[in-house]
C-alpha cells in the first residue's frame, strides 16, 4: 500500500518509513524540514511543505490518488522548550493538524494513524497505566497531543475519519540498518543525551528528578526502542480495515498504548547504558525539568489484541544502536 507519511524526515517518522519500505509498503513524505532531515528522505517519495498548505497537499494526492492511509507524526515535541514557547506549539501541534485533517476530509481520505503521547496520562498509584487511565497533561507539549486526540475523535464522529491514536511511551535507539536516528545537535531525549556524555559533547548526564515516589527516586519510564514504535505503525495500517469493519460511525476512533509494559528508572537507565557502552559516565542531580512527572509504564494489551504486536527489542538493544548511530551521525549529517 501506498502511505503518507507527514513528519517523514523527523527521527520517528523516518523510521517509520524504512519500516514501510522493509514490509513491502511505499511511504510518501511530506515534511517541512523545520527539523526534519532531507537526508532521510534519500530515495523515498518526498515533497517539502507545511501540512496546513492545503494546496500543497491535495497536488500530493492528486499525484497519488492509491493514498488511503495517513500516518501523522509532524509536530514540534520538546516538552522544556513547550513551556518557554506555547503559542508556537499550539499554533504548529494543534492548528495546522486541524487544517490538515479537514483537508484529507475534503480529498475523503479517512484513515488517519496520529503520533500521540503517554505524556498525557496523569501518574497513578502503581504507575502502570491502561488506556482508560485517567488524563492530565502537565505541558503545552502534552496538551497539545490531547487536544488533537479530541479533535480526531471528533472529526471522526461528525466526518466520518477513522483515527487510531498511537500513545508512544519512551523511543530510545535508532533504525537497526542505521539510515536514520536522533538528528537534532542537543537532543531532549535521554538516550542521546548519554551518547553525547559518553562521546565528551556534554560534561555531564543530570537525572532531572531525583525525589520522585518511585523506587530509587528517578523517573519511572517506559523506554521502547523506536524500531518496535515503527513496526507498530505498520501493524496499525496494515489492521486498520479491519479494526473498523462494520463499525458505526460514532465508534471511528480508537487508542492504543505503544510500549515495552516494564518500568525502568533513569537510574537504572544510566546503569545499563554504562554495561553496554563499558564507559563509567561523569553523573549528576538536578531539579525535574518544567513539565516533568514522576512516569508510567505501558499496558500494552490492547495493541497486542488489535494489532497482534508487541516490542520485541531489549533496552540494550536501543542503547546499543543509539551509540552506533551516534559514531555514524557526523558521517552522514555533517555533525556529531
Amino acid at each position: 500500500m501506498k502511505v503518507l507519511v507527514t513528519g517523514g524526515a523527523g527521527y520517528i517518522g523516518s523510521t517509520i518509513c524504512s519500516a514501510l519500505l522493509d514490509a513491502g509498503h511505499t511511504p510518501v513524505i511530506l515534511d517541512s524540514l523545520v527539523t526534519g532531515q532531507e537526508i532521510f528522505t534519500k530515495g523515498r517519495i518526498f515533497y517539502k511543505g507545511d501540512i496546513a498548505d492545503s494546496e500543497l497537499v491535495g497536488r500530493l494526492l492528486d499525484d497519488h490518488s492509491d493514498i488511503k492511509l495517513v500516518v501523522h507524526c509532524a509536530a514540534l515535541i520538546v516538552v522544556p522548550e513547550s513551556m518557554e514557547k506555547p503559542y508556537e506549539y499550539y499554533k504548529e501541534n494543534v492548528s495546522k493538524s486541524v487544517e490538515f485533517f479537514k483537508t484529507l476530509v475534503n480529498r475523503n481520505v479517512r484513515g488517519v494513524v496520529f503520533s500521540s503521547s503517554a505524556s498525557i496520562y496523569d501518574v497513578v498509584e502503581n504507575f502502570k497505566v491502561t488506556e482508560q487511565a485517567p488524563l492530565n497533561p502537565q505541558s503545552p507539549y502534552a496538551r497539545t497531543k490531547f487536544m488533537m486526540e479530541m479533535v480526531l475523535k471528533d472529526f471522526s464522529s461528525a466526518y466520518g475519519l477513522q483515527g487510531i491514536a498511537l500513545r508512544y511511551f519512551n523511543p530510545i535507539g535508532a533504525d537497526p540498518k542505521l539510515r536514520s536516528g536522533i538528528h537534532v545537535r542537543e537532543p531532549s531525549h535521554v538516550v542521546g543525551k548519554l551518547v553525547d556524555c559518553a562521546r565528551g559533547k556534554i560534561p555531564k548526564f543530570e537525572v532531572t528528578g531525583v525525589n520522585w515516589t518511585t523506587r530509587d527516586g528517578s523517573g519511572l519510564r517506559d523506554y521502547i526502542h523506536v524500531w518496535d514504535l515503527a513496526k507498530a505503525h505498520v501493524a496499525a495500517l496494515e489492521k486498520f480495515i479491519e479494526i473498523f469493519q462494520g463499525r458505526e460511525q460514532n465508534d471511528f476512533y480508537e487508542v492504543i498504548n505503544l510500549g515495552t509494559g516494564q518500568g525502568v528508572t533513569v537510574k537504572e537507565l544510566v546503569s545499563s547504558f554504562e554495561r553496554v557502552s563499558g564507559s563509567i559516565l561523569n553523573k549528576g542531580e538536578a531539579a525535574p525539568r518544567p513539565g516533568d512527572n514522576a512516569g508510567s509504564y505501558a499496558s500494552c494489551e490492547r495493541a497486542g489484541h488489535m494489532l497482534g504486536w508487541h516490542a520485541e527489542k531489549s533496552i540494550d538493544d536501543g542503547i546499543r544502536d543509539a551509540i552506533r548511530w551516534g559514531e555514524q551521525r557526523k558521517s552522514m549529517l555533517g555533525y556529531d
